[in-house]
């Protein structure tokens, strides 16, 4: 059955660093759009960046420049790459492949 297991979420200070890792299975990877999602608390989930078949990327505009999203074919894995991170990007991430699969959530937490 099709599974996405996230992963690297943590705490870290603001101006820090974390990558995520977004592990895929049960389906063919590489023909899906991938995305990375996030909520907080009291608040709605948003998308975060969302990268194509091709390797297009697109972000929410409070995440670019400081983001980025990658996509390894051969490992079914899509990353998110975030730096300089801000209190406000504190959230539960998960990653989907719009295919009405979601992974279980990562807890990213900025504070100092």
């Amino acid at each position: 059955q099709v599974q996405l297991v996230d992963s690297g979420g943590g705490l870290v200070q603001p101006g820090g660093s974390l990558r995520l890792s977004c592990a895929a299975s049960g389906f063919t990877f590489s023909i899906y759009a991938m995305a990375w999602y996030r909520q907080a608390p009291g608040k709605q989930r948003e998308l975060v960046a969302h990268i194509t078949t091709g390797g297009s990327a697109r972000y929410a505009d409070s995440v670019k420049g400081r983001f980025t999203i990658s996509r390894d074919n051969a490992k079914n894995t899509v990353y998110l790459q975030m730096n300089n991170l801000k209190v406000d990007d504190t959230a539960v991430y998960v990653c989907t492949n719009y295919g009405g699969s979601w992974s279980q959530g990562t807890q990213v937490t900025v504070s100092s």
